[in-house]
């Protein structure tokens, strides 16, 4: 029985430090030193909330700029990649599938070279960015869209993109949320 209650005591003072005591000391922490990052980096416009600096929406009219295609749905819920290696024919058939529908939509001949981006789903499904090559290709049809000149939607497009993190790691981007918003 000295065994039990020991083993209970250090069940319950380690649930209680570990269990609440540590996650407590962690939020704390994420909201002195990372408040924005802590709280979802909420994205508002008009005075309510249209998103979230971190999670891609599902734009597809054709004034808007269009993420990467999203294995979760763009469910911030359901983040998760397609698990399908590079073999798969189901995998092949989808990339087939979306590089004729972005060349259909962009108004690019049979065969143009598109940036990977704009056919793969990110390891989230999530990724809320776009490389600055494949939003310049999207630029033409937003553009006639919105009945703005080519050069101003351009424009835009080299004013939000965003540097690679840490100046090393990645590509130049932009996030397709800012710059929808941007456009309205």
């Amino acid at each position: 029985m000295k065994q039990f209650r020991i083993a209970f005591a250090l069940l319950g003072l380690f649930t209680l430090l570990l269990g609440v005591g540590y996650p407590l000391f962690v939020c704390g922490i994420g909201q002195l030193l990372f408040p924005r990052h802590a709280n979802g980096t909420i994205v508002m416009a008009g005075g309510r909330v249209v998103g979230s600096h971190w999670i891609a929406q599902d734009f597809q009219k054709p004034q808007y700029f269009h993420p990467r295609p999203s294995s979760a749905n763009y469910n911030g819920a359901a983040s998760q990649g397609s698990n399908l290696g590079s073999t798969s024919a189901k995998l092949i058939a989808a990339l087939k599938s979306r590089a004729e529908q972005y060349r259909l939509e962009n108004g690019l001949s049979e065969g143009a070279p598109i940036p990977a981006d704009a056919v793969t789903a990110s390891a989230s499904g999530l990724d809320p960015h776009i490389s600055l090559e494949n939003a310049k290709l999207q630029a033409p049809r937003v553009a006639k869209a919105r009945s703005k000149p080519v050069d101003q939607v351009l424009a835009l497009i080299d004013e939000l993109a965003e540097d690679p993190f840490l100046g090393l790691f990645g590509s130049e981007r932009v996030n397709v949320l800012q710059l929808n918003l941007a456009l309205d």
